[in-house]
């Protein structure tokens, strides 16, 4: 059940919608609660990106894949916080933090620019009175260990990738309205 798509406060669409369904496995954090606001130290201009932990990945599962999107931004395309990529399916969380570094302190690991341009994590900074924004922490197991994209490719590009190595994507999500 997508519970971040059910809730008329957001103005837009559930991204993951079109694509085809996938299983989905245990996604947590010591940060985030599922559906709840998301603290300011994990907001810009902090930029801390939140503890997540995984477990119970289909089987097959190589490497891992790790975004952040809020759809609700006035975009048409929603707004890119977070894209990292060929993480070892070995490691099975990141600390708090980790998204401060574009290798996510794991060696191997491609960061993507998000939409800020920044190769690390950019925490959630909706237009003030545009309306409450979600976002969504999701990973993704992946069929292969290296996804062969290019660094400066954008997390659109990941997405697409995506499409055809996903094996599973977990989503953990919170929201942020600036008034």
């Amino acid at each position: 059940m997508t519970f971040y798509a059910d809730d008329s406060r957001f103005p837009g669409p559930d991204p993951y919608a079109p694509l085809r369904e996938l299983p989905s496995f245990t996604l947590s954090s010591t940060d985030l609660l599922d559906g709840d606001e998301i603290a300011p130290k994990f907001r810009a201009p902090s930029n801390v990106s939140p503890h997540l932990a995984w477990g119970n990945l289909p089987e097959g599962t190589k490497s891992l894949a790790v975004t952040c999107l809020d759809p609700d931004a006035p975009t048409g395309a929603g707004y890119w916080h977070w894209a990292a990529f060929n993480i070892p399916a070995s490691v099975l969380e990141l600390p708090t933090g980790a998204g401060t570094a574009e290798d996510l302190g794991i060696e191997g690991v491609v960061s993507l620019r998000n939409d800020s341009g920044a190769r690390t994590y950019y925490g959630p900074q909706p237009p003030a009175g545009h309306a409450p924004h979600r976002y969504l922490y999701t990973v993704h197991a992946v069929d292969v260990e290296r996804l062969d994209i290019d660094p400066d490719a954008t997390p659109t590009v990941l997405g697409f990738n995506l499409h055809f190595h996903a094996l599973g994507r977990a989503v953990l999500w919170g929201w942020y309205e600036e008034k």
